[in-house]
């Protein structure tokens, strides 16, 4: 089966977009997506690059409307605006790369996400963290002191890494064949790509 890593920071507003339809996409096309939670903010920063500034209203109107756009035309919804920045960005995320060592992190992105865009739930915050936790069967605080842990920074900031490696500025991004393909709308190019 054909491997391409998805990587993703939960924090990412058009991200909603991709783990939404990516397990239908994933059985549709017959391809394998390789998650990889990553910092987009940390490069961002370095980027000196913030996206929807509040001050550019315009601008951040346009994003939740184009969400709420795209995700209709997929199938499903978004109910915007939505709780942004996250003010747990890295812990949301350290979640999820948890979950991936344990066997539930595609169950818990997709949650996550569905609670915050659908529900106005804000990630790793009450109510959303105790939500995902139970319905997941985990333990809430076992799972934060877990993700808080040394190792799983350690491989957050690996997949940061390596993102920056990749020459990743955005989230949602794909890699496959050592090409970059940013954004949602260019997860088919990617699937495309990779059958060369």
């Amino acid at each position: 089966m054909r491997g391409i890593d998805f990587y993703f920071s939960i924090g990412s507003t058009y991200t909603y977009l991709s783990v939404t339809r990516i397990l239908d996409v994933e059985k549709q096309h017959q391809v394998k997506f390789n998650w990889k939670p990553f910092s987009v903010r940390a490069i961002m920063k370095e980027m000196n690059n913030i996206p929807f500034p509040k001050d550019k209203i315009n601008k951040v109107n346009y994003m939740w409307r184009d969400i709420e756009r795209r995700a209709e035309g997929y199938g499903f919804f978004a109910k915007t605006p939505v709780p942004y920045p996250l003010s747990e960005f890295d812990l949301a995320n350290q979640i999820a790369i948890l979950g991936f060592k344990e066997g539930w992190g595609e169950k818990f992105v997709v949650l996550t996400y569905k609670k915050w865009f659908q529900e106005n739930k804000e990630p790793a915050i009450e109510p959303s963290i105790s939500e995902v936790s139970a319905e997941l069967n985990l333990n809430k605080d076992e799972i934060i002191s877990k993700a808080k842990s040394e190792n799983i920074e350690a491989k957050y900031n690996e997949n940061t890494k390596s993102a920056r490696e990749n020459k990743i500025f955005g989230s949602p991004s794909f890699i496959v064949k050592n090409e970059l393909f940013w954004g949602d709308d260019r997860m088919e190019d990617a699937i495309n790509w990779s059958l060369k």
